[in-house]
């Protein structure tokens, strides 16, 4: 019973962490190919797929336009009008920029 319900903790662990884990390659591969720097989006993406729900992320995803640096980006994130998600960015992009934060997936 015991090793039972350990095995089951554990899968609901992995499938935790799965969501975040997909997301953040799309995300940064979403903020490469709108012509954010690979190291920014990293940097970016990792606190943002850390700090925002897969719904949140599924609409950034969706920002058409190139951004071409990371203010580009926090201004067109401001468009979708979702105050967290708007102060998430703005948080990253500061941090990111100035070295503060790190990719660390």
């Amino acid at each position: 019973m015991l090793r039972t319900t350990f095995a089951f903790a554990l899968i609901v662990l992995a499938a935790a962490c799965a969501p975040s884990k997909l997301a953040y390659g799309q995300v940064k591969s979403a903020m490469i190919d709108a012509g954010l720097s690979e190291p920014n989006a990293a940097c970016m993406a990792t606190r943002m797929t850390d700090r925002l729900s897969l719904g949140q992320l599924q609409k950034l995803k969706r920002l058409k336009g190139e951004k071409k640096s990371l203010w580009d980006y926090v201004a067109a994130v401001r468009r979708v009008g979702d105050a967290e998600a708007v102060s998430v960015t703005a948080s990253s992009a500061a941090l990111c920029a100035s070295g503060l934060a790190t990719e660390k997936k």
